[in-house]
């Protein structure tokens, strides 16, 4: 049995494929087209899965979408008569679900392929199960409570259910236009960061301030009992206005998502090209803390209704590795299992998982105990393109050596890094998720004061407060 599983149209496009229940293969498009977040259908990556189980698109019995654009189709259209957003916004949203609508025909025209000549089955799977089965069908736990939290897919923002086997129960769930991933958006370009994904940066500023602006949080965003929450929707653009959306062949883009209410309460928005004071510190700081309260606020309500001490974390959401570093001394749960790429590319390999374990009720027998699923190259593959290189190579000042022996290589290496050198290190698959995991990572000597200003300066020319693992 194979099953190609997808995520398209959205951020972070990605495929897999799971032959009997096993996954064989899964990487995001961008790794093959190097353009971040890329959104579309992952052609690229369908290629590559199915190379590496040496299949056709012809062999594969399912494909499964973490997308249903028939979910709460009542309550989106009741939305939409009521609140009545601006047209460029439902526009958006109504070609890409025709899109996911039309996969079949897309898939064939991406991969040249005859019309007709993809006879799998297509299986729609709602967003959050998606998510909800990414993390718990590949976990080593034969129960668990499961919770997905992020910006918003298929109407729904967050989802917690009980895990058992192979079925998923779900117990709770908050609808559009609450969101705990959208109102961390909304603060992640209130402080200048406008690029898709960007957050991370703004959990790394948080490291720097003080939580100064915990009263005002409060007024932005509310608890509600049996772990709900809701936000003060008139400081946020997407109910009433609308948000643009673009997901198509690039970086996604998402028009602006706090109003200019926000800006009342916490001032002027930071342009991208202003400084970073410490009032955008005190800011972040007051976010993550926000964040992490309405977080714990949902995990303990779900371990009160589970009694279950396991817990699998999916949703974009679960990239937030500070709140997730929390979770063992701030909430009963025991046990935790995170799925490398626990955001929306994750969601390729939950659909299919979801089609294998709930659809088709095949039992687990597969556990994803390490993340390095992707692409990878032999030595000659890479002697082959240094060969091709060559002149360019000479112009830079590079010379080329190779080393067979393992230990002498090792010994050089940490030898370099006591030195100072920065090294990159390329070894077997290539990593699955947004992580560098000692696969395809940059290695440094972080018992150095001055590393992290040639990291961030010098060599990845970003910002002076991001973190880095070296």
């Amino acid at each position: 049995m194979n099953i190609l599983g997808i995520n398209a149209f959205h951020a972070d496009a990605a495929a897999c494929l799971v032959v009997d229940g096993k996954l064989i293969a899964a990487a995001e498009e961008e790794r093959f087209c190097r353009m971040k977040h890329w959104a579309g259908f992952p052609a690229e990556a369908v290629r590559y899965c199915l190379k590496e189980a040496g299949i056709t698109i012809s062999d594969v019995q399912f494909i499964a979408l973490n997308r249903n654009p028939n979910a709460h189709f009542l309550r989106k259209v009741l939305y939409t008569l009521k609140k009545r957003p601006e047209l460029s916004a439902v526009t958006d949203r109504w070609k890409n679900a025709y899109k996911i609508r039309n996969i079949r025909a897309i898939a064939e025209a991406a991969l040249g392929v005859p019309t007709g000549g993809i006879k799998a089955k297509i299986k729609m799977i709602e967003h959050h199960r998606a998510h909800l089965a990414s993390a718990f069908f590949v976990s080593p736990f034969s129960s668990a409570a499961a919770v997905s939290v992020d910006g918003f897919g298929d109407f729904v923002s967050t989802l917690w259910a009980e895990m058992d086997g192979c079925d998923l129960n779900p117990g709770g769930q908050v609808y559009f236009p609450h969101s705990l991933g959208l109102l961390y958006l909304a603060f992640t370009q209130y402080l200048g960061f406008l690029s898709y994904g960007d957050e991370y940066k703004v959990m790394g500023l948080a490291a720097y301030g003080k939580p100064s602006f915990m009263d005002k949080m409060g007024e932005v965003v509310r608890l509600k009992p049996a772990g709900g929450f809701e936000l003060d929707l008139p400081y946020f653009r997407h109910e009433c206005e609308g948000v643009s959306m673009v997901w198509e062949k690039g970086s996604p883009v998402i028009g602006k998502v706090f109003s200019e209410k926000l800006e009342k309460l916490f001032g002027p928005a930071r342009k991208p090209d202003e400084p970073v004071t410490s009032f955008h510190q005190e800011v972040a700081h007051s976010l993550q803390k926000k964040y992490e309260e309405v977080f714990f606020h949902i995990l303990n309500h779900v371990f009160e209704k589970t009694k279950n001490t396991n817990l699998c974390l999916a949703g974009g959401c679960g990239l937030n590795s500070v709140a997730n570093g929390k979770i063992l001394k701030q909430s009963p749960f025991k046990k935790i299992y995170i799925q490398p790429a626990s955001g929306d590319s994750g969601g390729a390999i939950g659909a299919a998982f979801y089609t294998y374990h709930q659809y088709l009720r095949k039992p687990r027998s597969f556990c994803m105990d390490q993340s390095y699923w992707g692409p990878h190259f032999t030595s000659n593959d890479v002697a082959v393109l240094l060969e091709a290189e060559k002149a360019a190579l000479i112009k830079e000042g590079c010379v080329v050596e190779r080393i067979d022996d393992s230990q002498e290589l090792c010994r050089r290496t940490a030898s370099a890094i006591s030195k100072g050198k920065v090294i990159g290190w390329f070894q077997g698959r290539m990593e699955w998720g947004p992580r560098a995991l000692g696969n395809r990572s940059i290695l440094c000597d972080p018992r150095r004061a001055d590393m992290k200003e040639l990291l961030n300066i010098k060599i990845k020319r970003r910002e002076s407060f991001r973190p880095f693992a070296p």
